[in-house]
């Protein structure tokens, strides 16, 4: 019998993943998108690091940093009785650093192809740079916007090797779908792990086709308002 529980915990961590991380990539894209500091390739490094860094390299890392043998994961299991690793919570930390990249990148490209003329405009009207953001900003990239949650969400839901770490495989808390497909593989029930597999083949399509036919459309629209 096929169990969607893993199913269940990875939509839930990257729904949360994703909720946060806008929230977070926001303000960073916007303001990668029009400073000129000369800090800024050094920034723009760190924040795609994970994009390159191997998951097991990210993982350990966080895996470290969230133990009770760091300060961090000390005070938080002192303070608040909260574990940060082998648990839900700790797969939402480490989600948050790997899947970072993806939601930053693309909304940085979105502001960095406004008009700037149109955020000059919203200035010289009186609007704070908080009310250019909401109000003119964000409305005007809506391909870049939707390609930064769905692939932000899509990116967490297939996380491996960072989960695997940080979370281990606990049943009905960190065993989400990938390290189930995982564990499958290595007791040879393979019958199970291309139902499983399929499955997530077939989301991670249909999501990149939704993204890919809404690009589309608004282009046209853009087009035929021009």
């Amino acid at each position: 019998m096929l169990d969607f529980e893993p199913f269940w915990l990875s939509f839930k961590l990257a729904s949360i993943v994703t909720l946060i991380l806008f929230f977070i990539a926001v303000p960073v894209a916007w303001w990668l998108s029009a400073t000129r500091c000369r800090c800024k390739p050094f920034i723009e490094a760190v924040v795609s690091l994970p994009i390159v860094l191997p998951p097991s390299v990210l993982g350990f890392y966080i895996l470290y940093a969230l133990s009770y043998n760091a300060p961090l994961g000390a005070f938080f299991d002192e303070v608040f009785g909260i574990k940060l690793v082998f648990n839900f919570t700790g797969l939402v930390i480490a989600s948050c650093f790997y899947s970072f990249p993806f939601m930053v990148q693309p909304l940085q490209g979105g502001f960095e192809s406004l008009n700037k003329n149109m955020l000059e405009a919203s200035y010289i009207a009186g609007k704070s740079k908080f009310q250019t953001l909401v109000r003119v900003a964000l409305p005007n990239i809506k391909p870049a916007l939707l390609s930064a949650i769905i692939i932000t969400f899509a990116h967490t839901v297939g996380e491996f090797g960072v989960v695997l770490m940080v979370g281990g495989s606990i049943p009905g808390e960190t065993k989400v779908a990938s390290v189930a497909i995982y564990e499958m593989v290595e007791i040879m029930d393979y019958s199970q792990a291309h139902i499983y597999s399929g499955i997530m083949l077939v989301m991670s399509f249909v999501v990149l086709l939704g993204v890919y036919l809404f690009n589309a459309r608004y282009k046209r629209t853009i087009g035929v308002g021009v």
